[in-house]
């Protein structure tokens, strides 16, 4: 399936989650946080940088493990993601959706 962000065709699977990371940049995560309603602050690029890390590095991911990182809080992950923290940030950040997520 593709879908076009900022003016390029991306692979996406039928959950809207990129299938290649590579394809990925700050324009194309702008426009799929403006689908979640929500506007990109440096906070939020701060977790998405971390989360896209932590792929690379094949670690899976959960809300409590990224709690648990010193990059965010919990309490502030909700905040900035308030439909599904680690659903919607994964989706922004061009991974896939975690196997923690329903």
């Amino acid at each position: 399936m593709e879908k076009t962000y900022a003016g390029q065709a991306i692979s996406t699977n039928e959950q809207g989650y990129l299938t290649d990371l590579n394809q990925w940049n700050r324009d194309i995560g702008t426009e799929i946080a403006k689908e979640e309603d929500i506007e990109m602050t440096d906070r939020h690029w701060e977790v998405i940088e971390y989360l896209q890390d932590q792929y690379r590095k094949e670690v899976p991911l959960s809300v409590r493990k990224v709690g648990k990182s010193n990059v965010v809080s919990i309490k502030e992950f909700y905040q900035l993601f308030p439909k599904g923290p680690l659903k919607i940030s994964s989706r922004i950040a061009g991974i896939p959706k975690p196997v923690s997520c329903i």
